[in-house]
């Protein structure tokens, strides 16, 4: 029934195919792009779209269409992780704080009340700064900056989960802390999780081709969108289409992803279930 009811959401649908094509081309991008993203053809730069440069090519002869797949490649995995990272932590230190209470309470909510006071693109551009660049530290940083939403997220649903008499019960029975925690109570706050997720996955993306367009994130010769919407900004005059599609790339794929997170969010509310 629920499943029936997410995959009738229109918004859901729609979403979901553009992710899913999205993915398959980062699984399968050596098999799509018809050349190497970071190969320089001589005499070649800036040439319209053709037959053998199918979105043309950029300011050093490099195949656009083969950097553009190559780039969901990096934005995916990057989001992917980042939000494996601060879902993770969000949720455990989020559960912790919320079912314990006290001391707990206090210390872990007032730091991410701290975190959630700086920008998020900020916050993230100090984390990278500190730790360098590289993939690895770029997938950390935005899993650090996005780990306080989780966090107050899950804080706030296990506050009023934890009333319910049901987790009294688990009590009564001779249950122990943790396996309320895992069987009466997280299973009872997944739904808003799995809808932060999606939206956190969009706005991981957004941040890497920030990062990237400033010179912290990914490194050239690494085709990144962000990366190549910074270095084809000087030939906007004289070719628009240079800056036009990975600014497409990003934009799409953030609104697929905003979709996702909207459409399952009504398709989970539990006030909409039944209408």
């Amino acid at each position: 029934m629920l499943t029936k009811r997410v995959l009738s959401n229109p918004r859901v649908r729609a979403a979901g195919v553009v992710i899913i094509l999205l993915v398959l081309v980062a699984l399968f991008a050596g098999a799509i792009a018809p050349h190497d993203p970071a190969r320089q053809y001589a005499g070649k730069v800036l040439k319209p779209p053709s037959a053998e440069f199918m979105l043309g090519t950029d300011d050093f002869g490099r195949d656009m269409f083969s950097r553009i797949v190559w780039g969901a490649q990096i934005s995916l995995s990057v989001a992917a992780v980042a939000v494996l990272i601060s879902g993770t932590l969000g949720v455990t230190l989020g559960l912790i704080a919320g079912y314990f209470g006290g001391w707990l309470d206090v210390l872990i909510m007032r730091w991410f009340d701290i975190m959630l006071s700086f920008p998020t693109v900020i916050l993230a551009l100090a984390i990278v700064t500190f730790l360098g660049n590289s993939i690895p530290n770029l997938m950390l940083t935005i899993g650090i900056a996005q780990t306080p939403t989780f966090a107050r997220l899950v804080h706030g649903a296990v506050l009023s989960v934890k009333q319910n008499e049901y987790v009294d019960a688990a009590r009564v029975v001779g249950a122990g802390n943790f396996r309320i925690i895992r069987k009466a109570i997280l299973p009872n706050v997944v739904a808003p999780i799995i809808v932060q997720a999606s939206l956190s996955a969009g706005f991981a993306i957004l941040v890497e081709s920030g990062l990237s367009f400033l010179g912290l994130g990914v490194m050239p010769p690494r085709p990144s969108w962000g990366l190549m919407v910074s270095t084809a900004r000087g030939y906007m005059d004289l070719y628009p289409a240079l800056v036009l599609w990975p600014a497409s790339a990003v934009a799409i794929t953030v609104l697929s992803f905003n979709m996702l997170g909207d459409g399952l969010r009504d398709a989970l509310d539990p006030r909409l279930i039944g209408r």
